[in-house]
């Protein structure tokens, strides 16, 4: 009987080498949907012999769920700002340990320690940008400077919203003259109801996310709310198209790179890290997929064609009209419900 107990721990053992060996030679990574060079990470592989599992989301709301349920899946996960910080409320990230990311150095100092993670030592930047209005001049009359163009009946079955409440609501609310991160009961509720006005009028083609650029590209709809590394893409292919934060303000984010606190891969997921920082992973990863670098040295190899371009590098004029979203996980039900009446109206 102990000789057969023997063998099975024995069999155990020698069947659990492979997985021990495996994980020790990979980095779990869990991003949005086409949001980094495979270049940089096939180059990651090649110089530190650590293979990359990427998995995708396309909401902070679902990635939250699946790193809630599954917590040691992930090594490395890229949330916006207001969901690193329900992250850290939740204890579900780790600490990182700087002296294994040397490449922080070029992280631009203005978003070291930000409201979502105010030690900073939770989070680091990997991209940031704003939200606003890619629209086609052609379909359009006239500059579009104002979020009220996207409930203007003339443009009934033309505009594409984002598929998310976050972004609708937040808007919506920096047009009436809110603060998108508004608690007041009555504001809430007049922006729901303008949401609701306008996807009775018809003027919502779909709310979509990924698909949203390249059906701009194509030219099936006059307006969109897009993010504006989605706006630059569609720009780039389409010289119809244009991009504008709206006078009233709107909300501008960071994504983080962040390591849950059931990591199995910390060490792999720190060198993930600093290797995402270095200056021209960071160039490449953003002449990528467009969104705005937090990295000083990458920006001077890009030059001015980045640093003259108000989609990707907005101005401070820009920029001082813009907010933070922060957690609204204490009123997460009631955003739901919102969301769910606008949507079935």
């Amino acid at each position: 009987m102990r000789k057969n107990l023997i063998r099975t721990l024995v069999l155990l053992m020698v069947l659990c080498l492979p997985l021990a060996g495996l994980a020790e030679n990979a980095v779990n990574v869990y991003n949005w949907e086409d949001y980094i060079s495979q270049e940089t990470l096939d180059m990651f592989t090649a110089e530190t012999g650590i293979t990359v599992n990427m998995m995708n989301f396309t909401t902070n709301e679902d990635m939250l769920v699946k790193v809630r349920n599954s917590p040691s899946s992930f090594d490395v996960v890229f949330p916006s700002d207001y969901c690193i910080e329900r992250m850290i409320a939740e204890d579900l990230i780790a600490p990182i340990d700087f002296a294994n990311v040397p490449n922080m150095q070029y992280i631009d100092p203005n978003l070291l320690k930000p409201t979502y993670d105010p030690t900073g030592e939770y989070s680091v930047p990997y991209m940031w940008g704003t939200v606003g209005i890619l629209y086609n001049k052609t379909m359009v009359d006239g500059p579009v400077t104002s979020w009220s163009v996207l409930f203007d009946t003339k443009y009934k079955n033309n505009v594409f919203m984002i598929d998310s409440i976050r972004d609708c609501l937040g808007v919506t609310l920096m047009y009436l003259g809110y603060s998108m991160n508004t608690r007041d009961p009555l504001e809430l509720n007049a922006a729901k109801q303008l949401l609701i006005q306008q996807k009775k009028d018809g003027i919502v083609k779909a709310y979509q996310v990924d698909e949203t650029k390249d059906k701009m590209v194509a030219g099936e709809a006059a307006l969109a709310l897009v993010w504006s590394g989605d706006a630059q893409y569609a720009i780039d292919l389409n010289p119809d198209l244009a991009y504008v934060v709206p006078d009233e303000g709107s909300n501008i984010w960071v994504d983080g790179m962040v390591i849950p606190k059931a990591a199995k891969n910390k060490e792999n997921a720190e060198k993930f890290i600093d290797f995402m920082c270095r200056p021209d992973i960071a160039q490449l990863n953003c002449e990528e997929i467009w969104y705005s670098s937090p990295n000083t040295a990458a920006i001077q190899l890009m030059g001015e064609d980045y640093i003259g371009n108000l989609t990707m590098n907005p101005s401070q004029e820009i920029i001082d009209r813009c907010e933070f979203f922060m957690d609204i996980q204490d009123f997460i039900q009631i955003y739901n419900a919102m969301w769910l009446d606008i949507k079935s109206a």
